[in-house]
């Protein structure tokens, strides 16, 4: 829900130009009122209802009755207290003001946190459980077919040579197939029409008999899969899509994977039925063509070999935190410091997948991907095991002692590439990390454990010595106070004991 009230001040300012000033009036008035620290609620108020009042109020407005606002698919939001909110904020609205001229036209499958809290006396409820949408879905395959009929010459062509395409017979038959799914019926007819690629030539009247041997959506998402699979990076390109916490453009996706833009735009091309593909490479996002597809992706029962893990999540972090370490213009860079966290806690969560496994997997892949030049894995590795330290450790599904241990040793194969990047890592983003495991804590491990962290704090003293010695001369503030940030600093974090008797 982060950028509704946005959407919904922007469709509002179209719709009723006399707002326009006052929407903007208020953002001037509170610059900050688009960000992501400002409650829905208030941003509601101060973009919406406000600025529709004033210019209602001050006789800029000529129609006469009720505005509407048509919310559809709520219940696909995934921000489920977001949805609560605004219901709340907005019941309360309607509480407080029963007299002004808007309405919500709301349309949701029934949710539990959706259900409680429209069950009120200002919501009038209506349950289209019985309706049947076969008049509509026909209605619009009608009109669809017909506007594809006047942009097609393939289909303009055989129209005269054959007479009504489809038949009424087949658009009958098809409309049983659908069965009052418009989400299907959507989908069928993207598939049905979308252009001839070289992976595959054939016409809208060939796909049209294929369409309705398809069963739902299930087997409509896989057909379509299967079309570009064969293509280099699809499953990365795929599995991006599906996993974004917000879309991207092409070249977001691009060089967030590392890879070419036109090896995005050629896996794509040939999704354009259940996925949306801007006109440009580098505006509008690519997304998802309905919600369904996610749960497709990310359902292995359903999916099978197309089924997206959540350990990509983690892939997803690592390609995020390593863009904030990239020079130049880079276009995913403010989503990737935005969000990797966000994937990091996707994927290391309860039950998500084997951890430690999934880790040492991922190493392995890192290695076998050195021809992408990326910051070192074992910068980001290091970071993000410092993360549990001081944050919900819960969160996370193994033993702090693994989490230290492999902190150390990851803080130390860094310290040994020769990288400008990991000298940047080093002097800008470590410290804070070692500081909120310095103050306050207390941990215990096994001397095991004990000679570990020795020998790889050791390992990274010697590295960073011989590889970054500029650094050492580094003196950042932290919290109002004068702090040396070199490695005998981090050993006397950890270890006062071992300090003192290494001194040298």
């Amino acid at each position: 829900m982060n950028r509704f009230a946005a959407t919904l001040a922007a469709q509002m300012v179209a719709a009723v130009p006399a707002t326009a000033s006052f929407v903007e009036a208020a953002i001037d008035a509170e610059p900050g009122l688009l960000t992501q620290g400002v409650s829905l609620t208030v941003q509601l108020e101060r973009l919406v209802y406000e600025p529709l009042q004033a210019a209602l109020e001050r006789g800029l407005v000529l129609f006469k009755g009720s505005f509407v606002i048509v919310v559809d698919g709520l219940d696909e939001c995934e921000d489920k207290q977001g949805v609560v909110d605004f219901i709340d904020h907005m019941l309360d609205f309607f509480k407080t003001h029963p007299s002004f001229p808007l309405r919500f036209f709301i349309a949701s499958r029934v949710e539990e946190h959706i259900r409680t809290r429209l069950s009120n006396e200002f919501v009038l409820l209506g349950d289209l459980n019985n309706y049947s949408a076969d008049e509509d879905i026909e209605m619009f395959l009608q009109a669809s077919f017909r506007d594809a009929a006047t942009h097609d010459r393939v289909i303009q062509s055989y129209v005269r040579a054959h007479g009504e395409w489809p038949t009424k017979p087949v658009m009958n038959k098809l409309i049983r197939h659908i069965n009052g799914s418009f989400v299907l019926a959507s989908t069928i007819f993207k598939s049905i029409v979308q252009p001839a690629t070289e992976d595959d030539p054939s016409t809208p009247m060939d796909r049209l008999p294929l369409a309705l041997e398809i069963n739902g959506l299930d087997s409509l998402y896989a057909r379509k899969l299967a079309r570009s699979q064969h293509l280099p990076h699809f499953r990365n390109i795929v599995s991006t899509v599906a996993l974004l916490q917000r879309p991207l453009p092409i070249v977001g996706i691009a060089d967030l994977l590392g890879i070419e833009t036109f090896e995005v735009v050629r896996v794509l091309l040939n999704l354009q039925a259940i996925v949306h593909v801007p006109g440009t490479d580098e505006r509008g996002d690519v997304t998802l063509s309905h919600t369904s597809l996610r749960d497709f992706l990310t359902t292995q029962r359903r999916s099978g070999c197309f089924f997206v893990p959540p350990s990509f999540h983690l892939q997803l972090s690592y390609y995020c935190f390593s863009l904030g370490f990239e020079t130049g213009d880079r276009p995913a860079r403010t989503y990737g410091w935005q969000f990797y966290r966000a994937h990091w806690l996707a994927f290391s969560q309860p039950k998500a997948c084997d951890f430690i496994d999934e880790i040492e997997r991922f190493k392995a892949q890192a290695c076998q991907s050195l021809h992408v030049n990326r910051l070192p894995y074992h910068a980001f590795l290091c970071t993000l095991f410092c993360c549990p330290f001081f944050l919900n450790a819960s969160q996370i599904s193994v033993s702090l002692s693994y989490l230290l241990t492999e902190c150390v040793e990851q803080l130390a194969l860094a310290a040994e590439c020769p990288d400008p990047r990991i000298r940047l890592w080093l002097e800008d983003q470590l410290p804070g990390y070692w500081a909120n495991l310095e103050q306050g804590s207390t941990y215990q491990f096994s001397v095991h454990t004990y000679r570990a962290l020795q020998h790889n704090l050791q390992r990274a003293s010697t590295a960073i010595h011989a590889n970054f010695p500029e650094i050492l001369e580094r003196h950042p503030r932290l919290a109002g106070m004068e702090r040396e940030y070199t490695i005998t600093g981090l050993v006397r974090a950890l270890n006062p004991e071992f300090y003192r008797d290494n001194k040298s």
